[in-house]
């Protein structure tokens, strides 16, 4: 897709009124045959009014080795970082600018285009995330997705009439897995919840330096969260590696995965996790990503 030149981004209309512009993270706007320094740049964040670009370029990108860009030029900031993750320098890159920002123009409105990866795959959180979500998710697919329904409706996000839509045949139970699968399956739910709440994390301390800058009363926040709706690219087993499935290699045993159990999420693994799950995170609408005639396709 190609934004043509007649149509204003929201960073040149902002631009155009005074705004200082920036974009942190994700840019999947960019032809794949324009990512090189021969540019041209008409479809990069340059061209679209901001700046000021720190982020990656595709739709996702590996958390500990990203393919990242400070403005028109590939960086590489991990290098000489051990433990280096991609979710917490973004957050540190756009709280720095803010601050330079407001050390030289303290006056001047800005706008912050901050697009993190999570809970896009690969699903990589840092140890200290995941370790926090240990066990949490041992109940199963199915009894979290009550659990998440009956929340839902406790705190007015839906009717309390509201009718859970029905589970597919097509998905299996979580009575019936296999002691080893359950184990598999929980590691990746754990995993991918540790992502979403250290992406959440990160984004908070954006806004905390708002916050401490004095601006939080006269910024507008607009939080868009979800990917529209929880992907399924996992397949029915999820998988370490989802570059698997672009080769030909649509399903990897259960025995093979939990050879990276410990491992999983880190820079060892490219992991996504079993469809069941996103069924099941999208509560309390039906279907996933990529399926947009059903709201838990557009959640």
């Amino acid at each position: 897709m190609r934004v043509r030149s007649e149509k204003a981004t929201i960073g040149t209309i902002l631009k155009g009124n005074g705004y200082a512009t920036s974009w942190f993270g994700k840019n999947h706007n960019t032809p794949a045959f324009q990512l090189s320094a021969a540019g041209p740049f008409d479809q990069w964040p340059s061209g679209m009014g901001f700046d000021y670009f720190y982020g990656f370029m595709g739709g996702e990108t590996d958390q500990w080795t990203p393919y990242l860009f400070r403005d028109h030029s590939q960086i590489f900031p991990w290098i000489g970082k051990p433990g280096y993750n991609l979710t917490t320098d973004l957050a540190d890159e756009a709280i720095k600018h803010m601050r330079d920002l407001d050390a030289a123009a303290p006056d001047q409105p800005f706008f912050v285009y901050y697009v993190p990866g999570g809970s896009h795959s690969p699903h990589q959180p840092t140890k200290e995330w995941i370790d926090r979500f240990k066990g949490k998710f041992d109940m199963g697919w199915n009894v979290m997705r009550e659990q998440i329904f009956a929340n839902q409706k406790r705190l007015g996000v839906i009717p309390a009439d509201a009718q859970l839509t029905p589970w597919p045949d097509e998905l299996p139970k979580w009575e019936t897995r296999s002691a080893d699968e359950k184990k598999l399956f929980a590691r990746q739910a754990e995993v991918y919840a540790a992502y979403t709440a250290y992406t959440d994390h990160e984004i908070g301390r954006v806004i905390q330096e708002v916050e401490d800058e004095g601006k939080l009363d006269n910024t507008l926040i607009i939080y868009i969260v979800g990917d529209n709706g929880t992907s399924p690219e996992g397949t029915l087993l999820g998988t370490p590696n989802q570059y698997t499935a672009y080769n030909g290699i649509l399903e990897i045993p259960v025995a093979e995965q939990l050879k990276f159990y410990d491992t999983w999420g880190s820079s060892a693994t490219y992991p996504h996790m079993a469809v069941a799950w996103s069924w099941a995170f999208d509560t309390p609408f039906k279907w996933t990503k990529q399926v947009a005639s059903h709201f838990g396709g557009v959640t």
